[in-house]
């Protein structure tokens, strides 16, 4: 139960203490988006979490278990780790927001949006695109993994 609180933690302040310190033209550490970019990544993968963007199941089910357990281990995102080409372009998506403070403004949102979601039923499953349904406290542990690796990409974990 521990572990659980912290991510709670991490996802709905840590992160934003952090990128509070990001600034709109730092370079990245690898990969192809810029901050913004990154800020508005991470908000369109909340906003699956919490089933306001759905998605079909990409992952051939017979491949579902070796994902689940990546999810469950302690491994990270490795750099460079990209999603299919049928889910995300090759090329970054280009912004959509004012600036990476309206970006930052809007992922805050679409983290509360998650956790309004599943606030009365933490047992309810929305389906990331290649790691299948997932309940609350599994997309709390991708979503950490997530955002971890994306703090790293830009040195700012």
């Amino acid at each position: 139960m521990e572990p659980q609180v912290n991510n709670t933690v991490f996802i709905r302040q840590t992160l934003f203490d952090l990128l509070g310190n990001l600034q709109p033209q730092r370079m990245n550490l690898w990969g192809k988006m810029n901050a913004q970019q990154m800020v508005e990544h991470l908000t369109l993968f909340f906003d699956v979490s919490s089933g306001k963007i759905v998605y079909p199941l990409l992952t051939d089910p017979e491949n579902l278990p070796k994902y689940r357990a990546f999810l469950y281990s302690d491994k990270a995102f490795r750099e460079n780790t990209r999603a299919p080409e049928t889910l995300l372009p090759d090329e970054p998506i280009p912004v959509h927001t004012e600036n990476l403070n309206a970006a930052i403004g809007l992922l805050k949102q679409s983290v509360e949006d998650f956790f309004l979601y599943f606030k009365a039923d933490i047992t309810k499953t929305t389906t990331h695109p290649v790691f299948g349904a997932l309940n609350y406290e599994e997309w709390m542990m991708l979503h950490t993994k997530h955002v971890q690796h994306h703090l790293r990409q830009f040195g700012i974990s």
